[in-house]
């Protein structure tokens, strides 16, 4: 049997590209990580121009590909703008169309939400970008449901990062879709980013855990991730914060930007997910140890949060360790 092709991933870097989050696209999709029992990405670099000056000409960046790499990649990073009232060179521009029309999976972080709109790629789709640009962006690309309110969305073939450190969130959101929740782990431990960032629609990132002297959250979701089998309520959970439901709901709103049992129920789909990755076949297992109780809950929230049944989530991810 031929050997799968490893996914190709492609970076558009341009002038003025932020080196940050070039750095974070670089360790996550083109280090080699032999520990890992997945093939892993095959990842390159390209520009417009044979030398590129990075973030506000600080250095220089040779020897990458051309844009025709960008014809042969399975996802395409688009550069961020440090003006992004500034369009990117047509080239790039096209070279995206083209992507999006064959279908290759496109990624923004920060401010290159802006490069996406401008190529016509974003319009129609919900996408996120900096809060800083947010009005701006709204304002120029009315066209685009835009979310200012999470670090990243995931609209399918597009996915579009709120700002340079939600490159990050972004990038083992991927990890994670094609190669499950254990492998990202393992990647987020080796990146000592070890705390998930939980996010809306089918986001699987978690939010940190707030330190806050008095008022932090930290200490509440750690008790629940230990009992995420038991009969957890969100009574039950103010009462073991000794808060009343109401002060409950205004901290979980105003750290975490969700409900208490929005998060709860996000927490034990991804338990559900990891038991399932590990070889548990048996969905009324499965649910009674995340709490989710039934077989059939199981399937409508995995169904909900993943777009997939449980056998194949099994058949996509099961038996990594």
């Amino acid at each position: 049997m031929a050997q799968e092709s490893p996914h190709r991933v492609v970076m558009i870097v341009s002038a003025g590209s932020n080196p940050f989050e070039l750095g974070v696209a670089t360790e996550l999709f083109g280090l080699r990580r032999p520990e890992l029992p997945v093939p892993w990405y095959d990842f390159e670099l390209c520009a417009e121009t044979p030398a590129v000056r990075m973030h506000h000409g600080f250095f220089q960046l040779t020897g990458v590909a051309g844009l025709d790499a960008v014809d042969r990649a399975d996802t395409v990073i688009v550069p961020n703008r440090p003006d992004p009232e500034t369009d990117p060179d047509p080239a790039v521009l096209d070279a995206i169309r083209r992507a999006a029309g064959r279908g290759a999976r496109l990624v923004s972080f920060c401010t290159g939400t802006f490069t996406l709109a401008a190529a016509g790629v974003l319009d129609g789709r919900r996408a996120t970008t900096h809060w800083r640009w947010a009005d701006a962006f709204a304002a120029r690309f009315p066209q685009v449901r835009l979310d200012p309110d999470v670090l990243f969305v995931d609209d399918g073939q597009i996915i579009t990062a709120a700002g340079s450190a939600a490159a990050l969130d972004t990038g083992l959101h991927i990890v994670r879709g094609d190669h499950g929740a254990e492998i990202a782990a393992a990647v987020s431990r080796r990146l000592v980013f070890a705390v998930h960032r939980d996010g809306g629609q089918r986001q699987f990132v978690e939010h940190p855990l707030p330190d806050v002297p008095g008022t932090s959250l930290g200490p509440l979701l750690a008790w629940a991730e230990e009992r995420l089998g038991a009969e957890l309520t969100v009574s039950g959970l103010a009462a073991h914060a000794a808060v009343s439901p109401a002060t409950l709901h205004r901290r979980f709103r105003s750290q975490l930007a969700t409900t208490p049992l929005a998060w709860l129920t996000e927490r034990r789909i991804t338990f559900a997910c990891r038991l399932m990755e590990r070889g548990e076949e048996r969905l009324d297992v499965v649910a009674r140890a995340s709490g989710l109780g039934t077989a059939t809950n199981l399937r409508a929230q995995l169904r909900r949060r993943t777009g997939l049944t449980p056998t194949e989530y099994r058949r996509r991810f099961a038996g990594t360790p």
